[in-house]
């Protein structure tokens, strides 16, 4: 199954998955008001469909020669007055990177990913890249800031020390180094991010859903959540599973020795 609002951003859902695609090739797929719009539109596909339980993000980089999975916002857009396009009321930037949703999305990252598309690889839950990408916030190179999670979010996934290096001086982490660090969860040769993503997803969506998206509640706020905090949102969590009727499913098929046949109920 297809669909999109338009083309600057596409969705399919492959079984389990719903494939997102960023594709403004042409632009360096850097996000203009069409394509927040498509993607808080997409999102919206992702969280609705019972079917699809989590989301593989990539970017079309055909007929580029040094590919870029994003190069963050559209400088054209914003100079010609339709700066306020490219946020969305709740996702802001790109329609996605403060977005709150259900469901996890994989990153695929093929080619560089600068300024807002950093911010879009920080707003997922998994990233994986291949070899020949790298992750970027050069905002001070132009008397900007990174404005949309990044100068936040970069050092929570690769420690201050590094990250404080790269936001200062703009420079791009290569992905050996960002995978070094934590903020790449498998390295990939070129050409292979989004199979590999594909197949990440397909580990995930062995597992009970129900379970998966409940767990990633309590790790996402781990970050800024006290103690106490993050043990009442664990304790609730358990709830909600053990209410759930994946538990007998699960606990059965763990008996008989077969594959559980989740429901996400």
């Amino acid at each position: 199954m297809s669909d999109a609002t338009n083309t600057n951003v596409t969705y399919e859902a492959r079984g389990r998955v719903g494939l997102i695609t960023l594709n403004r090739p042409e632009a360096r797929n850097a996000v203009n008001g069409d394509v927040a719009e498509a993607m808080e539109a997409a999102i919206d596909q992702l969280e609705a469909d019972d079917d699809v339980w989590i989301g593989v993000l990539q970017a079309n980089t055909e007929g580029q020669s040094r590919p870029v999975f994003c190069a963050g916002a559209d400088l054209k857009a914003i100079n010609s007055g339709d700066a306020a396009r490219l946020s969305t009321k709740r996702g802001n930037f790109a329609g996605f990177v403060y977005r709150e949703r259900k469901k996890p999305v994989i990153v695929a990252v093929d080619g560089l990913a600068t300024a807002g598309g950093c911010e879009i690889v920080l707003a997922a839950d998994l990233v994986v890249a291949t070899t020949r990408s790298a992750f970027g916030l050069a905002e001070v190179k132009r008397n900007l800031i990174a404005g949309a999670g990044g100068l936040f979010r970069l050092p929570r996934a690769i420690g201050k020390s590094a990250a404080m290096e790269a936001i200062l001086t703009g420079e791009p982490i290569p992905a050996p180094r960002a995978y070094e660090l934590g903020l790449v969860s498998r390295l990939v040769e070129p050409g292979e991010a989004t199979n590999e993503a594909m197949r990440l997803a397909d580990q995930i969506t062995a597992n009970a859903p129900l379970a998966v998206w409940e767990s990633r509640k309590v790790v996402l706020a781990s970050d800024d959540g006290t103690e106490q905090d993050l043990i009442a949102m664990t304790n609730a969590a358990m709830g909600t599973v053990m209410k759930s009727e994946d538990l007998k499913e699960g606990l059965t098929a763990f008996i008989e020795k077969r594959a559980p046949k989740w429901t996400g109920r």
